[in-house]
C-alpha cells in the first residue's frame, strides 16, 4: 500500500493512471507503427497492448524490486524483518498495475469488437509465469545491487535491448530466421506468445510452451533465492 500511495501521491487521477498510461501509449504506438511499417496484423492495437502489458510489467517489477533492499535500509538496520518481504511488496504492487493494464486490454478488445473466446479463462497461466519469473529476477537483482550499485544504471540499458528482442511491437513473421532464433531464446517471448494465444488467437498453450516456461521460472527462482539467502547477512554492512 505504501508503494502504491507513494507512486500516485498528489496525482489528481491517482490509480486511474495505471489504466490510462497503457492506453495512451497504445494509441501513440499504434498510429506510428501501423502506418510507418504497415504491419499486416489484425487488431494491431490489441496486439500491441498485449505485448506492452507483459513486458512493461516485467520492466516495472524487476526495476522496482532491484532497489527494494537499498530503499528500506534504515528499517532493516533498526529491526529484524525478513528481507525478502521488501522484494515481494514491490512485485505485489506491480501486480496490481498488471491487473489494471489487463482491465484496459479487455476494454480495448470490447471496443474493437474482438471476440473473446473461452481460452481467455486460461490467462492466469501466462500471468502466473510472468509474475514469478519477474520475482526470481527481482530477488536476484535486489541481492546483487546492494553490493554493486552500478547495476542500477546498467539494467536500464539491458531492459531497452531486451525490449527489442521481445515481439512487443513487431510480428515474428518479419524476422529473418537467424534473428527469430535469438528472439525465441528470450524467456519473455514464450510467455508473451502464450498470453496472445489465449487472449487473441483462441489457442490453448502447448504443453511444450508451458513446460519451457515452468523450467525457466524454476531456474530463475532457484538462482535468485540462492544468491539472496547467501548474501542477506551482509546487507546491513553494504547498505
Amino acid at each position: 500500500m505504501r508503494d502504491i500511495k507513494t507512486k500516485y501521491r498528489k496525482s489528481i487521477l491517482g490509480v486511474f493512471w495505471t489504466i490510462l498510461n497503457p492506453l495512451f501509449m497504445m494509441v501513440v504506438l499504434s498510429v506510428v507503427f501501423s502506418n510507418l511499417f504497415k504491419f499486416d496484423i489484425e487488431y494491431f492495437p490489441v496486439y500491441l497492448l498485449s505485448g506492452q502489458l507483459i513486458f512493461n510489467f516485467y520492466n516495472e517489477a524487476t526495476t522496482s524490486a532491484m532497489g527494494a533492499i537499498i530503499d528500506n535500509g534504515p528499517l532493516i538496520k533498526k529491526i529484524y524483518v525478513p528481507k525478502y518481504v521488501f522484494v515481494l511488496s514491490r512485485i505485489f504492487s506491480s501486480s496490481i498495475n498488471l491487473l489494471a493494464s489487463f482491465t484496459a486490454l479487455i476494454f480495448v478488445m470490447l471496443a474493437m469488437r474482438v471476440e473473446l473466446h473461452y481460452t481467455v479463462l486460461l490467462v492466469p497461466i501466462p500471468l502466473f509465469f510472468i509474475v514469478f519469473f519477474s520475482l526470481g529476477v527481482g530477488i536476484l537483482l535486489a541481492a546483487i545491487t546492494v553490493k554493486f550499485r552500478d547495476i542500477m544504471h546498467l539494467y536500464s540499458v539491458f531492459v531497452t535491448a531486451l525490449m527489442y528482442l521481445t515481439p512487443v511491437i513487431y510480428p515474428m513473421s518479419i524476422l529473418p530466421e537467424w534473428l527469430e532464433k535469438i528472439v525465441l531464446l528470450n524467456p519473455i517471448t514464450n510467455i508473451l506468445m502464450m498470453f496472445r494465444d489465449v487472449m487473441m488467437n483462441n489457442t490453448v498453450p502447448s504443453v511444450s510452451s508451458i513446460l519451457l516456461a515452468a523450467v525457466e521460472v524454476v531456474v530463475v527462482m532457484a538462482a535468485g533465492l540462492y544468491v539472496f539467502y547467501k548474501r542477506q547477512d551482509t546487507f546491513i554492512l553494504d547498505i
